[in-house]
Parts: C-alpha cells; structure tokens; sequence
C-alpha cells in the first residue's frame, strides 16, 4: 500500500482498485462514519474535493471521506452502464469503489452500517449504481441530476445512452424494481434510503428522469408511488419536494440546469451526520 500526501488529502494507490483520494478529517469519530463523492464526469476527485464544504464539514462531524477518481481517462466518466458494474460483485467501477470502502472501513476502525454516497450527475448516477448493486455496503444515498439504476445499462463500461438523457426511457415501478432487484438477486437485507434532485432546466439529463427515479425507488423500497407530503419553496424558492416516508424523497428544482447545487447540510441532514 502506497500512501502520497496531497495537500490535505491522501492519495491512495493499490493494485486491487483504481487510486481514490482520502480525506482525514483534524478529528475522527471513535467509529467513524464514510462518506463517498464520486465526480461529475471530466472532474476529478480534486475537483469534487474543492467543490463542496463536505470535506470541511467532516472537520467537525469526524467522518471520513472517499473520493474515488475515475479510471476512465476519455471523459472521466464512472462506469455506470456495463454488466459488470450493475451487478454485485461483478466488477466495473461499483466495485473498485466498494473496494475503497472496505479498504478504509478496516484500516480506521469504520462503522459498515453508516457508509454513504454522496454525487453530482455522473457521481449521481454512480451512486444510484452503487445503491442498486451494494444495498449490503450502502446506507443511503444522495444523488444530485442522476438516472436512475440500470437506466444507461449499455454494451461497455463507457455507453452514453441518448435516449435515457433525454427521458426517453420511460418504464413502471415494477419494471424498474426487477431490474435492481437483479443486480443482486436474493438479496434479503434492508435497502438503503435516498433521497434525490434534479432541476426542471436541466437538458443534459432530462427532468423525466427525476420520475424514473421516483417510480424505481419507491418500488425497491415498497413505498407509496404518490408522495404522502409535498412541501413547497422546500431548501430554495421554486424548489419542491416530493416525501413519500422516511427512506425517500424527490426535489424538483424550478428553472435550474443540470449545474445544479449541492446543498450540504441537506445531505449531511439525511444521512444523520450532523
């Protein structure tokens, strides 16, 4: 095990999975909590470092950070179409992440039931992935301007799938349940909650897959498909969010484009870590 010092994180390097950069918060909880932030694709995991004050929060929360860095050198785009990387310990992406967890999780003493991800478009889509294949692994999720699981499923580890950015992919509850539901087939555990975003404007990844989510979510989790509350003007003005129990939520973001916001404490909010 290679360790590099990078500024204020670390950069760590092993021949079982692609490198990813920790960040050690000044004081770390007895069994501290991880929260992973996969990139936006052509980002890095410096950018997604300095992108949000989730690194700093950890500062006071005493939870560790992972922040993987994309192998895929062509766009840094996360794996979230092959075979591989949708299904449990198949491979792919998923994995090398989940390898980072398990890596981390031993060497300071994690606590495995508060693991987390946390992501912004590709980092959105990669933790939608992350959620479906390794509900084992993964708490909750918060995923900003995603698809949801299976959406880009493709022939390759790089497949931009047209018609599922443009909301042309349009499937049932049931149908969107079978399809995470065979990423890891007899699972028996509980799914991981999560809570997602996505703005009205948004034309790289099309609003419609705000209600893919919604319809494939609320199924996996055996929710209502109408939400029980709707709080308006909710974290922004314009923003409204759809709650359908405790273990999911949808924020539709009036006017706003795929650059979408991270709302830090919203997220720290809904994995409890603050």
């Amino acid at each position: 095990m290679k360790t590099v010092e990078k500024k204020e994180f670390r950069l760590i390097a092993a021949h079982a999975f692609n490198g990813f950069y920790l960040y050690l918060p000044s004081k770390l909880q007895a069994k501290p909590p991880i929260l992973v932030n996969p990139h936006w694709c052509h980002g890095t995991a410096q950018d997604c470092f300095k992108g949000t004050q989730l690194a700093t929060l950890a500062d006071t929360h005493g939870y560790i950070m992972i922040f993987p860095d994309s192998p895929n050198t062509a766009d840094k785009c996360w794996d979230v179409s092959s075979n591989q990387t949708l299904t449990h310990n198949g491979g792919g992406d998923s994995l090398g992440i989940v390898s980072m967890v398990k890596w981390t999780l031993k060497k300071y003493n994690g606590d495995p039931s508060r693991v987390f991800s946390m992501g912004t478009s590709s980092g959105a889509m990669m933790t939608n992935v992350l959620l479906g294949s390794y509900p084992d692994v993964f708490a909750a999720g918060s995923a900003w301007a995603g698809v949801a699981f299976g959406c880009f499923a493709g022939n390759g580890f790089d497949v931009w799938s047209d018609p599922c950015a443009t909301g042309k992919i349009i499937k049932t509850g049931s149908e969107w349940k079978s399809i995470v539901d065979s990423a890891y087939p007899g699972f028996k555990g509980s799914r991981p909650k999560m809570q997602v975003f996505h703005g009205t404007a948004d034309t790289t990844l099309y609003p419609q897959n705000l209600q893919e989510e919604i319809k494939e979510w609320t199924a996996v989790l055996g929710l209502p498909s109408t939400s029980v509350c709707t709080l308006t003007d909710h974290y922004e003005k314009g923003w409204t969010t759809y709650v359908y129990g405790d273990r999911f939520q949808a924020t539709s973001a009036q006017g706003v484009t795929h650059n979408i916001q991270t709302k830090e404490t919203v997220v720290l909010n809904w994995f409890g870590l603050n």
